[in-house]
């Protein structure tokens, strides 16, 4: 079978708690209702649930230096206009240490198409987009505004619903000002008690992915909720919500309070704010005449409860390589591991407060050796980028920024940098860094064959002074403190019972008339099982294809599957139903995953889980992806064997009705032999479905609006 996927032979039963649908009566989730404020197209009487397909129009649609792969997939589906150009914000942000004459002619083309279309653009140098994006006031609270880049999850920071989309997506919100979304499931976080002094947000969510690092929110929404929560500062909050997307979250949101409020009104003071004083004043006024709609219900039914206790939580450092791992500093520096490069960069902590934080490290150690100038140790190369220009000026202001110069730092434009591997900095062969970014996985940063360790940014100062993973105590004070290394550990967490859902209707809930003309409200094929978990993008179509753009449909069908199993391809069927386990289609963005499968003749893929990108480019398309926990279960309990094969044809027949949302499976007799529920298929996904794609779903709109 090769690496494409990992078999779970023979222990079958998955341990996962993996959500499909939601409750569909009750209150609604904070999530829910923003996204109602952005649906298109429902009745007035229809209220927007987890596991709808719903039509969104949002605020706003961010795209960076990938504008330039966007521009022609708008140019391509017809598109001569922006449908409301107040709608796209353009960042660049991700390569802007390249001066290469064909970066800098792609970053002049986009500039020029901003300009040709009036949409705000933002040129290199002014910062990461999603800081800018916050800093300008487009991420808004009670907004949802979506972004080409998987780091959108930000704007819940300050109670705007980011989440990211696909370029295809992109394309279509500039032409049309709107696209598809299925509303997660949603889990609520109860963080309680209170951050004890030297613990930062960055510590709250490395602990979180660690310590939840059974996928137990992949593909949710997560509403951070509890006296926890409103203690943190916005940045703080900014930092969680952006590495919710680590933690395998679509959304990771604050609701708005008080904090975030005056938040808002300090910034409205600075000289030429972009946050406007009355727009602030407006928000406050709106929040306090109508609390209720700035908050989940009381009643809202939530598929998962997960608790933190911030009290109990020390300085954690996560990897190395992996985000699922992390270690409590106390018990890490013991074992002096010894780095080669450190970086405060990246649009999760490389703000104002991260940065004064990393100073006052070099601060107090150069009180406690006032005769020695504190600088980074010998072998190590200290990167630091504001996040943005605006940042910048605030900490060369307050003279953060000199003393990290002072200190040995090497400072960077304010951009991704490397964060994203581009530019100077990178790690090489052998390598240790620790980082104040994101993302930790093994050639992120340069080199395979590095590793890398996350953690706060005054974590990064005191390790980059001492040479070692260290507390910014121990930089000061020139030794580990022992009593804090025995004390590491016993962090409070738990999960608690998110209740039973129960039927009733949403806005992507349907009766079988609601079907649009064209849509098929039920399929029946043969259903074939894939028993993998982690059937990846290069398992269903490999990548040494990707780029060979003359490969036909019926090539397409031939080559389907081949690393995951040569045999596919000989055995599925048109209108087969396929199955498959967990992390459904993971990997690359590579949209010929989905259209393989559409030219094998399959239209419908059932599984335990997919990955998000994978099912928005299968929508995209025209194929849909749909979950089903327990219909994976039960197949798996039946095909349990040691030898089963990669590609099982059943035998069993599966209906499906797509609007109502049931699965039914029967045996060569018609006996019945399982029946469950599917997400259901709402209007705004039957009308791309029936176009055959979202592109060709554009051109109709436009052609429409034409006549």
């Amino acid at each position: 079978m090769g690496t494409t996927a990992a078999r779970r032979h023979p222990a079958f039963a998955s341990t996962r708690g993996f959500s499909f649908t939601a409750a569909r009566c009750g209150g609604q989730t904070l999530v829910e209702k923003i996204a109602q404020r952005h649906a298109v197209g429902i009745r007035d009487s229809e209220l927007v649930r987890s596991g709808d397909f719903v039509a969104i129009r949002p605020r706003h649609v961010m795209t960076h230096d990938n504008t330039g792969a966007v521009i022609p997939k708008f140019r391509s589906i017809g598109a001569t206009r922006l449908a409301d150009p107040h709608q796209p914000v353009f960042a660049l942000d991700h390569d802007i240490q390249n001066k290469g004459d064909k970066n800098l002619k792609k970053y002049h083309d986009i500039e020029q198409f901003a300009r040709d279309h009036g949409n705000r653009f933002y040129p290199a140098g002014r910062g990461i987009a999603h800081q800018v994006l916050v800093e300008e006031g487009h991420a808004w609270p009670g907004t949802m505004v979506v972004g080409s880049d998987s780091h959108s999850n930000m704007y819940g920071g300050v109670g705007c619903l980011g989440t990211p989309v696909v370029r295809t997506d992109a394309a279509a919100i500039w032409a049309t000002s709107q696209t598809w979304w299925q509303a997660p499931p949603v889990a609520r976080v109860e963080l309680r008690g209170r951050l004890p002094p030297g613990v930062v947000g960055k510590d709250v969510i490395v602990a979180l992915c660690a310590l939840f690092s059974h996928d137990e929110v992949l593909n949710h929404a997560v509403e951070f909720v509890g006296e926890g929560a409103r203690a943190l500062v916005v940045e703080d909050r900014l930092a969680i919500a952006n590495m919710t997307t680590e933690w395998g979250a679509l959304a990771g949101i604050f609701a708005v309070d008080d904090t975030t409020l005056r938040w808002y009104e300090a910034r409205a003071r600075r000289p030429a704010a972009a946050v406007n004083e009355d727009a602030v004043a407006a928000l406050r006024a709106s929040i306090e005449a109508e609390p209720a709609y700035w908050a989940a219900d009381f009643d809202a039914v939530y598929a998962k409860r997960l608790w933190l206790d911030l009290s109990s939580l020390v300085p954690h450092v996560s990897g190395p390589d992996t985000v699922k791992v992390a270690t409590p500093l106390p018990a890490l520096e013991a074992q002096k591991v010894a780095i080669q490069k450190a970086y405060i960069v990246s649009c999760v902590n490389s703000r104002a407060k991260d940065l004064r934080e990393a100073a006052d490290v070099i601060r107090a150690a150069q009180r406690a050796r006032p005769s020695t100038p504190v600088k980074a140790a010998a072998g190590v190369s200290w990167y630091v980028a504001a996040a943005s220009s605006q940042v910048m000026a605030d900490a060369q202001a307050s003279g953060d920024w000199q003393v990290l110069v002072d200190a040995g730092a090497k400072t960077l434009p304010p951009g991704c940098g490397p964060c994203i591997g581009l530019g100077v900095g990178l790690l090489e062969d052998g390598e240790v860094g620790i980082s104040a970014t994101n993302r930790n996985y093994k050639g992120r940063m340069g080199s395979k064959m590095a590793h890398t360790y996350l953690a706060s940014p005054a974590v990064v100062a005191a390790s980059a002074i001492r040479g070692h993973i260290c507390s910014p105590a121990t930089a000061v004070q020139g030794t580990v403190d022992a009593a804090a290394a025995d004390s590491a550990g016993g962090v409070l967490f738990g999960i608690e019972s998110p209740g039973t859902p129960s039927s009733g209707d949403g806005a992507g809930s349907a009766s079988p008339d609601d079907a649009i003309h064209g849509f098929p409200a039920s399929l029946t094929g043969r259903l074939v099982f894939l028993p993998a978990d982690n059937l990846n993008t290069d398992g269903i179509y490999p990548g040494k294809y990707t780029y060979q753009d003359d490969i036909t449909r019926e090539q397409m069908r031939l080559i389907v599957m081949e690393n995951y199993d040569p045999e596919f391809s000989r055995a599925i069927k048109d209108d087969d139903i396929v199955v498959a386990g967990a992390n459904f289609g993971t990997g690359s963005s590579r949209e010929q995953a989905a259209t393989a499968l559409l030219a094998a003749g399959v239209r419908l893929v059932v599984c335990e889980s997919a990955s998000e990108t994978f099912k928005r480019n299968a929508v995209n398309n025209g194929l849909l992806v749909l979950e089903s926990p327990p219909l994976v279960q039960w197949l798996r309990a039946r095909y349990d064997a040691p030898n089963a094969a990669l590609t099982i044809v059943s035998g069993l027949e599966a209906h499906v009705n797509l609007v109502a949302g049931q699965i039914q499976l029967k045996d060569d007799g018609g006996q019945l032999l399982f029946e469950g529920s599917i997400p259901r298929i709402g209007k705004a996904a039957q009308e791309i479905i029936v176009a055959g794609g979202l592109e060709n779903w554009v051109r109709r709109r436009m052609s429409k609006f034409a006549q």
